[in-house]
């Protein structure tokens, strides 16, 4: 079994700087301003490694395009697409190399973007980054294994590739437990009903932060529907005027802009009647509610970043590539705290007729 030798991680991690600063310093990056103290306080971590300078360079170097595919699907037409492209370019960047977005139809990974893939690989990339729209397990295509590839936002089902997926967990227990802390224990769940780790995982944590403040899970105060805001409007409606929560916690944000309008039909005012918490961050809708949305951020510019670096890594690495348990990585989902959540009131809505 061959032993994994050091890489830039590990020299970052060991000078305490990020993997981007390694690179410029070892590969002498010309007009990067880095402190002469901390070029050398990298240079002594790659030497104690054993990790030589301009690794990465040189096996990127040689016979290398110097570019990197990125097949989305759909992403192009998401909100949350921006970021997870400026992540990867600027580290793309950071390396020398150019990024090439493909936008793919949304499908059965297998079957719809084998074609996709292929004509990343006619144009010689020298490894490929696999996102889906939203948080699930795929199906790759057959071949995706030509050269290094990371997936973002998604596994797969065979758990061949390295990934980047959101922490769906501690994202909702830090959603629930903001709301448990300003007081509230009567906290709805206005859930997905789709069968993917973000609908489980969002569900996990808010059954985790009951739990810590001994509040029996009731099931009438947990609802799923259609993540939209029709469909979170019509769920809102019947959850308040049903079971009187004094919270909401939101599966994604626009379902919570649905259940903002079903709390003005029961004229409940948000936050001082009820309090209201989503989820992704979708800026265009949670800091232009009234009041503004607090919610739960994805990391989708950390996460195109990640698999970026790790593509580079493994390009370093080359024909050993296959010796190694890639590592994926669960990144924390920050909480936004804007003006949407007070201290709890009791209230009775009634159903205007």
């Amino acid at each position: 079994m061959r032993v994994k030798t050091a890489g830039i991680r590990d020299v970052a991690k060991m000078a305490g700087v990020s993997v981007t600063t390694v690179s410029h310093v070892l590969n002498e990056t010309p007009h990067t301003r880095v402190a002469e103290e901390t070029r050398s306080r990298v240079r002594e971590a790659a030497k104690s490694l054993g990790y030589g300078p301009n690794r990465v360079a040189q096996a990127l170097r040689t016979r290398r395009s110097g570019l990197i595919g990125l097949l989305s699907e759909e992403i192009a037409t998401t909100p949350h697409a921006g970021r997870i492209i400026l992540g990867a370019q600027e580290a793309a960047r950071a390396h020398g190399l150019t990024l090439v977005i493909v936008s793919a139809e949304r499908g059965d990974g297998a079957a719809a973007h084998q074609a996709d893939v292929q004509a990343l690989l006619d144009r010689q990339v020298d490894a490929i980054l696999y996102a889906t729209m939203y948080h699930r397990r795929i199906t790759l295509p057959p071949n995706l294994d030509a050269v290094p590839a990371v997936l973002i936002d998604a596994t797969d089902t065979a758990g061949m590739l390295p990934a980047v997926v959101p922490d769906e967990v501690g994202g909702a227990v830090a959603a629930v437990r903001h709301l448990a802390e300003a007081g509230h224990r009567r906290i709805a769940f206005l859930n997905n009903n789709d069968d993917v780790p973000a609908t489980h995982g969002r569900l996990a944590g808010y059954r985790q932060v009951l739990a810590e403040y001994d509040v029996p899970y009731d099931g009438k105060l947990v609802g799923e529907t259609v993540s939209e805001t029709p469909e979170g409007y019509e769920l809102a409606k019947e959850i308040l005027a049903r079971s009187a929560p004094t919270a909401l916690f939101c599966y994604n944000d626009r379902m919570a802009m649905g259940a903002y309008r079903a709390a003005a039909e029961l004229s409940l005012r948000i936050p001082e009647d009820l309090s209201i918490v989503g989820f992704d961050n979708q800026e265009i809708i949670a800091a232009n509610l009234f009041p503004a949305l607090t919610t739960v951020a994805l990391p989708h510019y950390e996460m195109g970043s990640w698999a970026l670096e790790t593509v580079v890594e493994m390009l370093a690495d080359g024909e050993n590539r296959s010796d190694h348990e890639w590592v994926s990585a669960l990144l924390p989902c920050p909480l936004v705290t804007r003006d949407s959540v007070a201290p709890p009131r009791e209230f009775r809505p009634s159903v205007p007729t």
